[in-house]
């Protein structure tokens, strides 16, 4: 009898342990929220990608796909930041490495560093490291690049081009030349979105390209150009002449409703960055064939650089579950499943670009060569202040035409944020 009741307690007490184990396991296993703003064609479809990716290596984590709508996170950043503050963040939230990461989450002391990961996988060394070093502070490395864009790219309808006679230009003033043209014939010339007002500023960021250079727009950044540079008011010069090349309804339109405008042949240029690629891609167009692609003219040599990141915040509520996430972005094949679909191009240096179409193959000859140069629009180089302060100075620029308040007001603001 005494035997019986030792083997039943033993039975109990293995079952008591299975159970323990199974409900450790699952605890461990768990979930993992991941935020961002990517809800648009290509972007979503990228996305979806790399989480079926993390599916088949985590396939016991269940991936939480926390998204907000907004093109550029215009909406998602506000929420981010709320629940940041608010002491409740998800597991790793997209962001655009530089400004927009630093100023924002790592000197408020929101984020966990992640240089420790970076070198435990190998993958230090295995990206650009301009681009690494957007995500550092202080000697150490708090997100994970998972892509990089291109923001200074000008699409364009090769048959609308080809129907009115049109040449893709070569500079400014021919670029001008087209629009009118373009316009004379009844087409828009230029489609334009910017009821989220960044495209609008993307635009006027590539123009200060082409008109300070590379040298002298990072200058504006690290203090060797100063903000009354007459190169600064040239380039509003510039920016309001096209602007009389768009659409009418522009400030009602999302940059996907503008880049369809030219998929369906009533525009013949989209200056927008090369998410558009993926987008159009997803509309059916194949690159070089229905559409063609060149730099805004006379930015040709610069690279105007946004990447959007991952990286660990404090209190995440699974922060293990979280590095494996970031551990699966920071793979090569973590990067070769996302950047083809989405239109942009590895971080990583070791890529496999037979994987990639032909606007990502120049895109990255170009990125290996010319000079990189932050996004005012997108995070990386200025302030978030600063960067508010223009997308209102550009939106009520539109409506004005008043170059020289414009300048002036340029200059107050950086003065106010980034001096």
């Amino acid at each position: 009898m005494l035997f019986r009741k030792s083997m039943l307690l033993s039975i109990l007490l293995m079952v008591a342990l299975l159970f323990v184990s199974s409900f450790s396991a699952m605890a461990q296993n768990g979930e993992v929220e991941i935020f961002s703003w990517w809800t648009g064609g290509g972007e979503e479809e990228g996305l979806n990608a790399l989480i079926e990716l993390f599916n088949e290596n985590y396939p016991n984590v269940e991936v939480i796909n926390a998204t907000v709508a907004g093109g550029a996170g215009s909406n998602a950043k506000a929420v981010l930041k709320t629940r940041m503050v608010g002491g409740n963040p998800p597991d790793s939230f997209q962001v655009h490495g530089g400004a927009e990461l630093v100023n924002t989450y790592v000197e408020t002391g929101l984020m966990e560093p992640i240089t420790g990961l970076l070198e435990e996988w190998g993958v230090k060394d295995k990206f650009n490291q301009q681009i690494l070093e957007m995500s550092s502070y202080e000697g150490e490395y708090y997100s994970v690049p998972v892509n990089v864009h291109r923001s200074n790219i000008m699409f364009y309808n090769k048959a609308v081009l080809e129907e009115n006679n049109v040449e893709p230009p070569t500079d400014l003033a021919s670029f001008k030349e087209a629009l009118a043209k373009l316009d004379e014939a009844g087409v828009v010339p230029l489609s334009l979105g910017d009821t989220n007002k960044w495209p609008a500023t993307q635009i006027f960021e590539s123009l200060l390209v082409s008109t300070l250079g590379p040298d002298g727009y990072n200058g504006l950044w690290n203090g060797n150009t100063a903000a009354d540079d007459p190169a600064v008011r040239e380039a509003l010069v510039h920016f309001n002449d096209i602007m009389q090349y768009v659409n009418e309804d522009h400030s009602a339109l999302t940059w996907q409703d503008a880049t369809q405008i030219m998929h369906e042949g009533e525009a013949g240029f989209n200056i927008m960055g090369d998410w558009a690629e993926g987008y159009m891609k997803t509309l059916g167009w194949t690159p070089g064939e229905e559409f063609g692609w060149m730099p805004v003219p006379e930015s040709e040599g610069t690279f105007i650089v946004i990447t959007d990141t991952f990286g660990l915040p404090k209190g995440a509520p699974n922060p293990e579950n979280a590095k494996k996430w970031l551990k699966t972005i920071a793979s090569v094949e973590g990067q070769d499943t996302f950047n083809p679909i989405k239109g942009s191009i590895p971080a990583r240096l070791d890529a496999d670009k037979s994987k990639y179409d032909p606007y990502l193959t120049s895109a990255m000859e170009d990125f290996a060569e010319d000079t990189l140069s932050p996004s005012i629009a997108h995070g990386s180089a200025a302030p978030e202040g600063f960067i508010t302060a223009l997308n209102d100075t550009i939106n009520e620029f539109i409506t004005t035409g008043d170059v020289d308040e414009a300048f002036e007001n340029f200059q107050k603001n950086h003065e106010e944020y980034v001096q």
